[in-house]
């Protein structure tokens, strides 16, 4: 069973066609075998909310990287609690990690990639073993490294839904608006990706929407994405 999107479908041709690809996706794989990873960000009450429709229960990844904003935080158990999700797992880095790396909290500053990879790549790459799959909310209009991004990938051993890879900012606004769906509160503060506190910044017109991520220190993802998780070197 071979697993394509319809680039050419819009709203709602391309809501039905999105939904279509996550239950095969998840049927391919079985409910236990594939998990959602959610930054429960800008955009992310579309994945749930679609997920909520096909399997409530699906395992959810959430990385508390211990820098989140508080509205992340509050925003997420208001969108598990409305959308009847069951199967949110909450990870993180460990204490001792974070005393052992990061003991002033100030990494992120002084190395960002060592800050992501202990915060959020490892964390997620162990949650991830006993999996064969995960679904992600990339879109190829983010940035100029996600512009060729493909519905399915193999990485690490794993394959990678990007169910949402071909849909535009008008396509997302449809889906919030036909669903009525809770927005970010930080979006309409002019936050259209949103990460760690101190490393996620406004975004201006004309700027891509992850501008604002790591906004001048030449960094441009956290490393999920990136294959295998930067070496964490204890300094």
């Amino acid at each position: 069973m071979q697993l394509a999107l319809n680039h050419g479908a819009r709203p709602p041709a391309l809501f039905d066609e999105t939904l279509a690809f996550l239950r095969q996706a998840i049927g391919r794989h079985g409910k236990d075998r594939i998990a959602l990873v959610s930054s429960f960000g800008a955009d992310a009450a579309i994945l749930l909310h679609m997920i909520a429709g096909i399997c409530p229960d699906l395992p959810i990844l959430f990385i508390n990287t211990g820098k989140l904003f508080g509205e992340t935080l509050s925003y997420r158990d208001r969108l598990i609690k409305g959308l009847g999700l069951t199967g949110l797992r909450t990870i993180g880095p460990s204490a001792d990690a974070q005393q052992k790396l990061d003991p002033d909290g100030d990494l992120w500053l002084k190395s960002p990639d060592q800050c992501c990879a202990f915060r959020k790549v490892q964390p997620l790459t162990e949650a991830l073993v006993p999996y064969d799959a995960w679904i992600n909310g990339r879109k190829r209009f983010q940035s100029v490294t996600r512009s060729r991004l493909e519905p399915v990938e193999q990485a690490d051993g794993k394959t990678k839904y990007n169910p949402l890879a071909d849909w535009s900012p008008d396509d997302i606004r449809a889906y919030f608006a036909l669903h009525n769906l809770e927005p970010h509160p930080l979006v309409a503060d002019g936050y259209p990706s949103i990460g760690c506190m101190p490393c996620s910044d406004r975004v201006s017109d004309g700027e891509d929407s992850r501008a604002g991520r790591w906004r001048g220190q030449g960094k441009v993802e956290c490393g999920i994405h990136l294959g295998a998780p930067t070496e964490i070197r204890d300094e």
